[in-house]
């Protein structure tokens, strides 16, 4: 097992981006505290809910846990593939979403230009809703995180600076040692867990992980795609650089 701490790659510019990003979702995760027990009525509301997207129906509980479809007009259920990408289901969660992103983020960012970074972070994270959806479109259990947008930046950062150097803690049994590991080696490593660890609750029940497997692995393949697409220039520019 592995634990980034920080890379060892500068930048050219201060990633304005990367830390609102970082300020927006702890300022919504400092109001989910404060809800005490309306907290599962907020998550339900703006977490992102297969079931609704694929239906554009908005549910609420009904009789016996039946979910109601109500009207009038077009739910905003929709919406809730942004709105989720900002609420988290506990420290642990959060701290280790806006780490990753603080990590890897700022270098994206310096590649691409904070309003072009913000676009592909957000376009990342619906992506890794929709990888998410197709694998159980009938779920009814709010997805919460930004886990799927930030799989994106390291989709972007895997192709961008896959030889960077990241101090990383490798933990061996009960040891654990500081180690200068390639971002390439460290994310490839991640990639794969992901993908083992998503095939492997289709066995079990993707409900039943309670990680969003596949929208991990779907945000870090659009990462992949939209870096190629967003920064085609730069990144040829990096080739001859390297």
């Amino acid at each position: 097992m592995v634990f980034p701490l920080k890379d060892l790659n500068p930048t050219e510019r201060f990633p304005f981006a990367t830390v609102t990003l970082i300020a927006a979702n702890v300022l919504v995760f400092v109001y989910e505290l404060s809800l005490g027990r309306g907290l599962n009525t907020f998550v339900a509301a703006y977490g992102m809910i297969p079931y609704e997207i694929t239906r554009a129906a908005d549910l609420i509980g009904g009789v016996q846990g039946t979910p109601i479809v109500h009207a009038p007009g077009p739910p905003l259920v929709h919406l809730t593939l942004l709105t989720s990408m900002f609420i988290h289901g506990g420290f642990l969660h959060i701290l280790g979403n806006m780490l990753y992103l603080w990590i890897f983020g700022n270098n994206i960012e310096d590649l691409l230009g904070p309003l072009k970074f913000i676009v592909f972070y957000l376009v990342c994270g619906v992506a890794a809703a929709a990888a998410h959806i197709l694998t159980d479109p009938s779920s009814t259990v709010p997805t919460v995180g930004a886990s799927g947008a930030v799989s994106g930046v390291l989709g972007a950062y895997f192709i961008v600076h896959p030889r960077a150097k990241v101090l990383t803690l490798v933990f061996l049994g009960i040891f654990i040692r500081p180690m200068l590991l390639p971002a390439g080696l460290i994310l490839l490593l991640w990639f794969v867990l992901q993908i083992f660890s998503g095939f492997a609750s289709l066995s079990t029940g993707i409900q039943s992980s309670g990680v969003a497997w596949f929208a991990h692995i779907g945000g870090f393949v659009a990462g992949i795609v939209l870096i190629k697409i967003m920064a085609a220039h730069r990144l040829r520019w990096l080739k001859r650089r390297y």
